[in-house]
Order: C-alpha cells, then sequence, then structure tokens
C-alpha cells in the first residue's frame, strides 16, 4: 500500500522526464526512456580537440603565410585545411558550452 521514499522519488522522476513538454522531437516509443547522452565523453573530446585543432589551424596558416609560389603543397590547400581546422575547432568550443550547460542542468545548478 505505502511505496517507500526511493520507490516515490524513482517514480516522480519517471513521470517528470516522460512528458512532451520541452522535447523538440515526439518520443515514437521505440526508445528507452532513460537513453542519456555520453555527456562526459564528449566532454572530455571536446577539451581534447580544441587545442588540438586550433594548434592545427595556426601550424597551417603560418606554413601557407610563408609557402612560395613553387612549393607543394601550395597556399591554397593549405588555406583550406587552415580553415577547416578552426571551424572544427569552433564546433567543439560550441560543443564544450552545450555540454557544460547540460550537465548544470542535470545537476539543479543555475
Amino acid at each position: 500500500m505505502g511505496a517507500s521514499d526511493p520507490e516515490r522519488r524513482e517514480r516522480r522522476a519517471r513521470r517528470a522526464r516522460s512528458g512532451t513538454i520541452g522535447r523538440r522531437f515526439p518520443r515514437t516509443g521505440t526508445e528507452p526512456t532513460t537513453a542519456q547522452s555520453p555527456l562526459a565523453l564528449r566532454l572530455l573530446l571536446s577539451g581534447v580537440f580544441v587545442p588540438v585543432f586550433v594548434a592545427a589551424a595556426v601550424v597551417l596558416a603560418v606554413w601557407a603565410a610563408r609557402s612560395g609560389p613553387g612549393d607543394s603543397p601550395g597556399r591554397g590547400p593549405l588555406i583550406a585545411v587552415a580553415v577547416l581546422c578552426g571551424a572544427l575547432a569552433l564546433s567543439a568550443a560550441v560543443d564544450l558550452l552545450v555540454v557544460g550547460r547540460r550537465l548544470r542542468r542535470e545537476r539543479g545548478e543555475r
């Protein structure tokens, strides 16, 4: 008749997560109700690759600036790869912000 306190909390947590309020896409019924994104892994990967991509973009940009007209690879491909590394660094930095915000929200901090 009387559910224990942890059971009541678990039912309340499940009910709070199962609604469609605040969901971008409605549930289809095939995904698990407790599925979670691997936020710790995303945080680790983004934290590692932001400095890697920034360093690669800087090195490639300096290499492109110092390359001459007859050098191989030419200036154009080096600039293209430097821009790509910069875009990947920006993407990883944005992911760091998103993951940090989601972790704070899960912990109940504001």
